[in-house]
């Protein structure tokens, strides 16, 4: 199915999305565009979300990064100023170093914070006086949240803080419907660029003893047009909330080390 299905509802939509450079959120831009969204694209590599608008023939983009207060400010002002009322925030940056608890770094532990828990609190303060009346934010988690892996932990806390904090904005913020999107694993992705093969492998090898690994991973384009159709149709139904969506692949658990 591609993005003008009927099921996307996307069709005049006035969406954010934040993390668009690459995997999920370049496609979902991508998709969205593509079902007739107003899209603003956000991310901190202005050269990929230049290639993602000359390819998709439409968007905004705005280069920043989500670890600094003044960027997450800008990027509500520039959206609203091209979108006016904003339907859908989709939050799909994510930071995750590769490191056993016990050898991660203050560094490490700052950056996976500030992108995965600290900027979305601040992406969704400046987004919530423009938002449309059951206006949907989104954000991706991981099934890391709640099932730890080593080598993943301080990524994986992040993650738990992340849907504690988005059960708080619920309360606070009913008008809004807030959903914590958690995903297995997809490929393509950048996700592990930075992992460094001297702690990856023992990690891999521990990963299959916890049964922990899939023999199957999503397609990054496919997860994303499951997503734009699934929350442009719920941008019809204002009724219905979507507080937790887990996407995972059906295949069986790995539970061999070749």
């Amino acid at each position: 199915m591609d993005g003008t299905g009927a099921l996307s509802g996307m069709h005049g939509a006035r969406v954010v999305v934040i993390g668009a450079s690459s995997g999920v959120g370049r496609s979902f831009a991508h998709q969205a565009i593509a079902a007739g969204a107003q899209v603003v694209a956000t991310a901190r590599r202005a050269d990929r979300l230049d290639e993602l608008v000359a390819e998709a023939g439409a968007g905004h983009v705005v280069a920043a990064d989500v670890s600094e207060p003044e960027d997450c400010q800008r990027i509500a002002d520039q959206a609203v100023a091209v979108l006016g009322t904003v339907d859908l925030v989709f939050y799909a940056a994510g930071h995750a170093p590769l490191q056993h608890l016990a050898a991660t770094t203050t560094d490490q532990w700052r950056a996976v914070m500030e992108t995965n828990v600290i900027g979305v609190q601040r992406i969704i303060g400046g987004f919530v006086p423009h938002m449309a009346e059951s206006g949907i934010v989104a954000v991706l988690s991981s099934e890391a949240a709640g099932r730890p892996r080593p080598g993943l932990g301080a990524y994986g806390t992040s993650k738990v803080a992340l849907s504690e904090s988005l059960r708080a904005w619920r309360l606070e913020h009913p008008e809004i419907r807030f959903s914590c999107v958690a995903l297995g694993a997809t490929q393509p992705t950048e996700f592990g660029d930075g992992f460094t093969p001297e702690v990856l492998v023992p990690v891999l090898e521990s990963w299959f003893r916890h049964g922990l690994m899939q023999r199957d991973y999503m397609h990054t384009t496919d997860v994303a047009q499951l997503l734009v159709d699934v929350l442009g149709a719920a941008l019809r139904v204002p009724g219905i909330g979507l507080e937790e969506l887990v996407l995972r692949s059906p295949s069986p658990i790995v539970d061999d080390w070749a």
